[in-house]
């Protein structure tokens, strides 16, 4: 269906801002958090700065404005060559006419030649700028839970598209953690970029337990710091959109910050840099975004994103945390798991690294519970948010699986590392008194481990046994690939954790070593319960 009249798309100029106020206010209302597009002075700056391309539709009868977008090329450095393509609005009396259709195309016309790679954040509250992200070669890549704080806390759709050189200048065969594995799966295959990763498992991440001072940067401090080459030029393994280097009074107008950890002297004072974390602090969103780690000692890494997750819990009351970390950093991935942090996001070429480009993992911390509310997705987003938000929920059920680790024999023998592993692989079922878990003959797709209550094994509807906290049940179907011989039922309100046998194919292959001594205490748990049997008889 044709326009019901032509547009004209173009630059936003200063004679623009009070209309572009007025379509935020429209679309938006009074209570906008980000007050930043109801200020004329800012968005005065906007138009005339190089750093945020912004572009208004205007009628081109009566010249009114009906919608605006913007590019900002400040979200990585600006060797990156990345680009977000920003707040697009469009006056609640102009829907209809395409104007955010035709806003999209005139963006990736103004800056195909700017930039490798541009990237969405598509609200999810309704699919309509995720249709039309689509339309214009943009790509779903991640699901960011909870990122923004509107009315209630909102996730976006992140997508991406690539221009010019950015893939063929990509470092090919990252090195990722399984649990970005399948993220990146679908964040390449829909980037046309062949599955080339290796799956690395190894369980290293860098150690904890340093005796380093921590204290925050000052003016002062910051010649010494950026003396440190090793982490902020060389290897990096984390990205942002600051650098140390734009001087301390800069990094604070962009309300950055950082936190050093010294080494302490025998005599107890303080001594050399080992390594400093910095940060962008949100306080409309209630977000921190780690932007850059400087590192001379590894164990100062530990210690100063524990440091900085203890103050956002403690101190500021964040609710998101998130860093963007190299595919090719596996044990920065390993640690960022071990502390809470899961792939919310991949995106091929993100980053531009010396001479080439480099893929990134964007890794969430949530600290606040998983609330997503009404999420409104396309298929192909939906397939993403499936993935990222299946990994959040698995790691908030993971203190109710530790709380019972030590009546759980399928943990035996396992040290801490391997007990997460396992136990971030398992889901948590919840069941109702009377409620089967699976019947005799079901297909053996699962077996559960009861953390709270008991569960009564039936044959033709005859009590045979009941299984406890610990214990496993349906693990012999599951390990011989038969049917269940058994009905089991929830004997009262029953929490357990679940592993398909799909899960424990993987984790059985990509960690062998843990594979063995979970069978092997699978089997033990197998004779203690024949043995109950046979002295019943």
């Amino acid at each position: 269906m044709a326009d019901p009249a032509p547009l004209e798309i173009r630059e936003a100029l200063e004679s623009d801002v009070p209309a572009i106020r007025d379509i935020f206010m429209s679309v938006y209302g009074a209570d906008y958090p980000y007050r930043n597009f109801y200020d004329p002075g800012w968005l005065k700056r906007s138009v005339f700065t190089d750093d945020i391309l912004m572009l208004v539709a205007a009628d081109s009868d009566s010249g009114a404005v009906l919608g605006t977008a913007s590019v900002v090329f400040d979200i990585g450095a600006h060797s990156d060559l990345l680009g977000e393509f920003g707040r697009l609005a469009v006056h609640t009396d102009a829907r209809g006419r395409g104007v955010g259709r035709h806003l999209m195309a005139a963006r990736v016309q103004y800056v195909q030649e700017r930039l490798h790679v541009g990237v969405v954040e598509n609200r999810c509250v309704h699919p309509y700028s995720q249709r039309i992200s689509h339309r214009h070669g943009f790509v779903p890549v991640g699901f960011l839970p909870m990122k923004h704080a509107f009315r209630r806390r909102e996730s976006v759709a992140l997508f991406a598209r690539h221009f010019g050189n950015g893939l063929r200048l990509r470092n090919n065969h990252p090195r990722i953690v399984p649990e970005a594995s399948d993220l990146a799966h679908v964040a390449l295959d829909a980037c046309g970029v062949p599955f080339d990763a290796v799956v690395v498992d190894d369980g290293s991440a860098y150690p904890g337990g340093a005796d380093l001072a921590v204290e925050s940067l000052t003016a002062e401090g910051l010649p010494s710091l950026l003396r440190i080459e090793r982490g902020r030029v060389r290897a990096r393994e984390v990205f942002g959109p600051m650098r140390l280097q734009y001087g301390f009074f800069k990094l604070a107008a962009r309300h950055a910050s950082y936190l050093l950890a010294r080494q302490r002297r025998p005599d107890g004072g303080l001594g050399p840099i080992a390594g400093a974390i910095g940060w962008i602090h949100d306080d409309i969103d209630r977000a921190v975004k780690v932007f850059e780690l400087i590192v001379r000692d590894e164990h100062a890494v530990r210690l100063l994103f524990d440091e900085l997750l203890r103050r956002c819990r403690a101190d500021w009351g964040i609710a998101y945390v998130e860093v963007d970390v190299s595919a090719h950093a596996p044990r920065m991935q390993r640690t960022l798991v071990q502390l809470g942090f899961r792939p919310a996001a991949y995106i091929p070429a993100g980053v531009f690294a010396e001479v080439e480009r480099l893929d990134v993992v964007r890794m969430v911390n949530l600290l606040v519970p998983l609330d997503l509310g009404e999420v409104k997705l396309t298929p192909q987003a939906r397939v993403v948010a499936d993935l990222v938000t299946r990994s959040f929920e698995t790691w908030q059920v993971l203190p109710r699986i530790a709380e019972a680790v030590d009546r759980i024999g399928l943990f035996d023998d396992l040290d801490e590392e391997q007990v997460r592993r396992v136990a971030a692989t398992c889901g948590v079922a919840e069941f109702d008194a009377g409620q089967p878990l699976f019947h005799a003959g079901d297909p053996p797709d699962r077996m559960l481990l009861p953390l709270e209550g008991e569960v009564e094994i039936q044959v033709q509807g005859r009590p045979i046994g009941i299984v406890g906290a610990g214990e496993a049940v349906g693990e012999l179907s599951l390990l011989i690939g038969a049917p269940h011989s058994a009905t089991a039922v929830a004997r009262g309100p029953l929490v357990a954790a679940t592993l398909s046998r799909a899960q424990l194919d993987t984790l059985t292959r990509q960690r062998p070593d843990i594979g063995q001594a979970v069978f092997r205490n699978l089997a033990c748990g197998l004779a203690a319960k024949l043995r109950r049997a046979d002295a019943k008889l």
